[in-house]
């Protein structure tokens, strides 16, 4: 990772030696004409209930907040932003504190900012019109602390390729999204049935406030994302027709200029699409600059199958003579069978290790309904039920999650997890229920009686024990980054908390490594090597110090 930020330094500076072609970019407008610009009056009726209208934003008992949105693209993009204003602010702030974390350098983040004015030069151009507008909306009620970084209507527009940028520039995969889909002799009832997991972690305080939205525009179906204040991208959703979407990261390269960005065309698909080859049909004309797996799940084809997109790409994916399909984080259909950096990504990733994993559990249930698939989605051990550590990314439940989701599209009901992690009670939702409701009260509209009840793990002490581990893996971290001194006591407790984590003792090792204590930090770096190691290029950091170690004695 911070080989890529060095990297992305340097073309910084070359980039700030030029700004040719950046001009049109940065003072783009969107189409703003024949709209009705004036901003909703909002009514607070108390810290968790505003409305505009008929719309309205609310918060329920599991602490999601719910967005109820109908009109036009700029209407949607001010009511979204208006009636969430204090949530668009927030994730914003968060965003922007964890960039300057990671590069706390002031001169950098100049570079960064030059770099990416340059690098998003072209994304506009990649965007549909309503999308602009839309998002045009949204940035009004952004904050004014930001704007030396850039307008606030670009800055909004960014953020949306924030995912693909970092994707792209540190092969960030989202750390491991993995979904998967059944259907007929598959299921109890025979109908589809999805689940994924959208493994995004922007730190704890981003995950605090999720949205699902629920939004009627005056073009296309009415459809449910879940979501995070400001985002009008899909990285999950399902619309009224009963087709799903959701997105999965790819092993890409690094690209010149950013394209569309994922969660809009993941949109655009909800948005417009019905049935698998109308979805296939607009994922074709976007241009797009990282790689991904798009899941999409239809109640009118009854299955499910992926796109696979990349900026020199393209492909679909659909199983033969099986009713199941799973989606980690490579690509399989014939488009990609000769990629040698898909190939890589299987052998030197998690990626596969997660696959098999999910169609082992697959393979041990006869027939899923949506409680066998939270089961699945809140897996914490590795293949053959494998000890591997919590918070192990080669697990499907990594406990980091953003969010879990289990979609039921011929029924259009959609399960959507709460806090922690996936570990929260799973939310229903009847789409047939909220898109047909004529009345304008404004209440939650959760199916109580349909929910998924929270993990029992939850109650566990190895749950309390991985929370701590959590906190003693940052004061870790810090030692070893600020040369402080932590106990021997912390050590073993740390150790302790997560014992099956190879983590907890390639941690260790680079403390005892750094201290100068050789012999502690090998014994430490050798216990690592006997745990289930994330992926090879882990393995071989591993390998590298003990090779210095061996040096060293010599």
């Amino acid at each position: 990772m911070k080989g890529d930020i060095k990297i992305l330094f340097s073309l910084g500076i070359l980039f700030l030696m030029f700004s040719c072609g950046t001009s049109k970019s940065i003072h783009h407008q969107p189409e703003l004409e024949g709209y009705n610009q004036e901003k909703p009056v909002v009514v607070k009726h108390s810290d968790t209930l505003f409305s505009s209208g008929s719309n309205y934003f609310i918060k329920n008992k599991q602490q999601l907040w719910e967005l109820y949105i109908s009109g036009d693209a700029l209407q949607r993009g001010l009511l979204a932003g208006s009636l969430s204003e204090h949530l668009v602010q927030k994730q914003e702030r968060v965003f922007f504190s964890k960039v300057k974390e990671i590069v706390p350098s002031r001169f950098k983040q100049k570079l960064l900012r030059e770099f990416l004015k340059w690098y998003n030069r072209k994304m506009y151009l990649h965007i549909p019109e309503e999308y602009k507008t839309e998002t045009y909306g949204v940035s009004q009620y952004v904050s004014d602390d930001y704007n030396n970084l850039a307008p606030k209507y670009l800055r909004t527009l960014y953020l949306h390729g924030a995912h693909d940028i970092g994707h792209a520039l540190q092969d960030l995969a989202l750390v491991g999204c993995s979904s998967l889909a059944v259907w007929g002799d598959k299921t109890e009832d025979g109908e589809l049935l999805i689940g994924r997991n959208f493994d995004f972690y922007a730190g704890d305080e981003f995950a605090e406030d999720k949205v699902v939205a629920f939004i009627t525009p005056d073009k296309g179906h009415p459809f449910m994302t879940i979501t995070w204040g400001g985002m009008i991208g899909t990285v999950s959703g399902m619309n009224k027709e009963g087709l799903t979407v959701t997105i999965n990261a790819g092993k890409s390269k690094i690209p010149l200029v950013a394209k569309t960005p994922i969660s809009i065309l993941a949109r655009e698909i909800l948005q417009y699409a019905s049935t698998i080859d109308e979805a296939v049909a607009i994922a074709e004309k976007r241009e797009v600059f990282v790689s991904e797996s798009i899941m999409v799940g239809s109640a009118k084809d009854k299955k499910a199958i992926l796109i696979e997109v990349s900026p020199e790409n393209f492909g679909v994916f659909e199983v033969q003579n099986s009713n199941q399909l799973v989606c980690t984080n490579h690509f399989q259909s014939e488009a990609y069978q000769s990629d040698q950096r898909n190939s890589a990504h299987i052998e030197e990733s998690h990626s596969k290790y997660r696959h098999d994993r999910i169609k082992e559990l697959l393979a041990e249930k006869e027939k899923m309904n949506p409680l066998k698939m939270a089961a699945i989605l809140r897996n914490k051990e590795g293949l053959d039920d494998k000890q591997i550590g919590y918070g192990n990314e080669k697990a499907l439940n990594q406990l980091l999650a953003h969010h879990g989701v289990i979609f039921k599209p011929e029924s259009r009901m959609v399960w959507v997890s709460s806090n922690p992690y996936q570990l929260g009670e799973f939310l229903a939702y009847d789409l047939n229920k909220i898109f047909n409701k004529n009345e304008k009260d404004f209440k939650v509209q959760g199916s109580d009686s349909m929910n998924i009840p929270k993990d029992e793990f939850l109650k566990t002490k190895a749950f309390k024990e991985y929370e701590q581990y959590r906190i003693s893996t940052r004061m870790i971290d810090d030692a070893i980054s600020k040369d402080q001194d932590l106990t021997a006591d912390f050590i073993s407790e740390y150790q302790n908390l997560n014992p099956n984590h190879w983590i907890v003792y390639y941690k260790t090792g680079k403390y005892y490594y750094n201290k100068g204590w050789y012999k502690a930090a090998e014994l430490a770096f050798q216990k690592a090597l006997t745990k289930e190691i994330t992926t090879v290029s882990d393995r071989i950091q591993i390998e590298k110090y003990l090779k210095k170690i061996k040096r060293r004695r010599k």
